[in-house]
Order: structure tokens, then sequence, then C-alpha cells
């Protein structure tokens, strides 16, 4: 099915070493019932390639491969635009799954009431782990930093859409010359460029993925250290942008260190810190547990909860006294990393 035809979509997503990942969702786009799109495949250096995987879809998908040298998840989407024959383009993670009609439920959002950049939420699929499960809960819950993911506003702002799951029309991509930096937040440093050059942004709920995310919580943990340290990034360019509420995380993970030892200096302090600890922890627990309808995840949910905020708020203050210390006119380049999500 691969050829020259010019399609109204052009999918594109970047892959590091995720063949495997990569069959299950070429295989749910093989199945969409909206079939005016073409597929492109960026292989940013991986070693463990996916060039055998897209090949055996050669018969069911227009797709495309390219192989580059690793810059970055970024900078494997650039490519990817520049390559792509589509007037809107679409991202997804390679470790995602969309429903048959995903594609069918973003055309007839655009038909019906067009926008030039479009983010759709992500939750979890049945088949999930366990941990993958608690992973998504906490990633999308209000008692985490997750409250404000796949949510119509940003904090009462504008509704920056993540790479994740992202679409864009071409003149977005002209207009702001494609992605700025390849890492360190550089899906939300693109939709504020979007933003601010006059482009309307929404969330379209229905067009939603199922996220596979870390399987342990030690992969968990140095993946939301890493957006922790995005966080002061984006601030590197658009200063603005960093709210008191992204300093949550880091004020919970010092909160709840500091406990111990305010029983050796003033122990009311310590019964008080206990107990919203208790509080916040049965919080999670009974959210969990109405969200899931799983006792096991639910437990889950709480330590993936606790991990995603020490990441979180330790990636926050690692960056953030970078920050303090470096000339302000410091920005990150985008070099060459491992993809952390």
């Amino acid at each position: 099915m691969n050829t020259a035809a010019v399609r109204k979509y052009s999918v594109i997503i970047p892959v590091y070493n995720r063949p495997d990942e990569l069959k299950e969702l070429l295989g749910c786009l093989a199945v969409q019932t909206f079939t005016n799109f073409e597929v492109i495949i960026v292989e940013d250096g991986s070693k463990e390639t996916a060039e055998h995987v897209v090949s055996s879809f050669q018969n069911e998908l227009d797709i495309r491969y390219f192989f580059k040298i690793n810059g970055g998840q970024g900078f494997a989407r650039n490519h990817g635009f520049e390559r792509a024959s589509g007037d809107y383009f679409i991202l997804l993670d390679s470790d995602a799954l969309i429903e048959p009609g995903y594609l069918t439920i973003v055309d007839s959002r655009l038909n019906s009431s067009y926008i030039d950049l479009y983010g759709g939420p992500d939750t979890d699929h049945p088949s999930f782990s366990p941990i993958q499960k608690a992973i998504s809960y906490s990633m999308t819950s209000f008692f985490t930093t997750g409250g404000i993911r796949g949510k119509k506003n940003n904090m009462g702002g504008t509704f920056h859409p993540r790479s994740f799951n992202m679409g864009l029309s071409r003149k977005v991509w002209e207009a702001t010359g494609g992605f700025l930096t390849s890492r360190m937040g550089e899906d939300i440093l693109f939709s504020i460029a979007a933003i601010r050059l006059g482009f309307k942004s929404a969330l379209i709920p229905e067009a939603f993925i199922y996220h596979k995310r870390r399987t342990k919580f030690a992969q968990f943990y140095k993946q939301l250290k890493f957006f922790g340290r995005a966080r002061i990034n984006i601030a590197r360019f658009y200063p603005d942008e960093l709210k008191l509420v992204h300093t949550f995380p880091l004020l919970f993970t010092l909160g709840v260190c500091s406990i111990p030892f305010w029983y050796f200096i003033f122990k009311p302090f310590f019964y008080l810190g206990l107990a919203g600890l208790t509080v916040y922890v049965l919080l999670v627990f009974l959210d969990a547990m109405k969200t899931t309808g799983s006792l096991k995840v639910a437990i889950l949910g709480v330590a993936a909860a606790f991990v995603q905020l020490f990441g979180y708020g330790t990636g926050f203050l690692q960056e953030g006294w970078t920050r303090i210390w470096e000339k302000k006119s410091h920005r990150e380049t985008g070099a060459a990393i491992e993809y952390p999500s």
C-alpha cells in the first residue's frame, strides 16, 4: 500500500530501540476506520532498529522509513516534518496504542471546528500490568502533577498539547520551524511558541491514546526527574511560564523528608506533618481505588504518586540550582540524548 499519493494526514512516529512496541502501534494504524493518511517512521540512531517491522506493514499502510543519527525525539520529529506530504501532522509516541476510530474522531473534530494545534489525553489499557496502570493513574491524577495532563486548560491558562499525542497543521510547522530543542520540555516549548504566534490550541478528549509508560518504578523515577528538570528549562526560554504550582512536587518532597527531623525539634509539627501525610495517602488510595477498581493497583498507585512527586521534585531542584548559578542567557541546545519517555 506504499504509494506516492498525497495524504491528508501524516502520522509521524520517532522510534528509539522499540521495534516490538512500534509493531503494536502500526497494527493499530492498520485497522483505522479513516484511511487517508501516511505513516512516517523516523529511527533516531537506534541500535535495535525497526526497519524489519516497518517492512512487514508495507502492504497494509502507506508507510515510509527514515534512519538518522541520534539527536533526540524533538529533532527526529523535525526530520519527519520535512519529509511528510500531509497538510496536517499527527505525532504519536512509539509506545502508544490507539483505537480504530482515533483518526475518524480527529478528522471529524477538525472538519466541524478546525484548529491548528490539538492534543489528546492518555489512559491505561486493560492489558497493561498493575504497575503500568498505577503509573498511568499517577500521571493523570488530580493529586499529583498529572492533574494538568489531558485537561482543557493548563492551570487556568491555554492548553499546551504534549507530543505523545499531538496534532498540528503544516502552517504551524512552517511558522515555528519545528521543535526548537530536542529534549527538556521540547513539546511544551513548541506548543508555547505556536500559541504565541496566534495559533489556537484545544484538547480533543475523545482522541485518547493508551500510553504504556514505564514498567518499573526506578525507570519511572528517572523519567519524572527528567520532567522536573524540563520545567526549569522551559523557564530559560519563557520565564513567565514557571508558575507557583510547579513548585508543589519540590515542596512535597522537602516536606515529607523533613517530618522525621521535627520529632527532635518541635514534636507538634512532627505529628501535624504525619497526620497530613496520612490524609494524603488515604485520599490517593481511595481515588485510585475508585478510578481503577483494583485494590492492588490502588496500593501501587500510592507508591507511584510518591515516586512521581519525589522524582519531579528532585529534578526541579537539581536544574533549578543549576539555573541560579548559570548565565541567564543560557539555553539548552537539545544535544543528543536517549529518550526519557
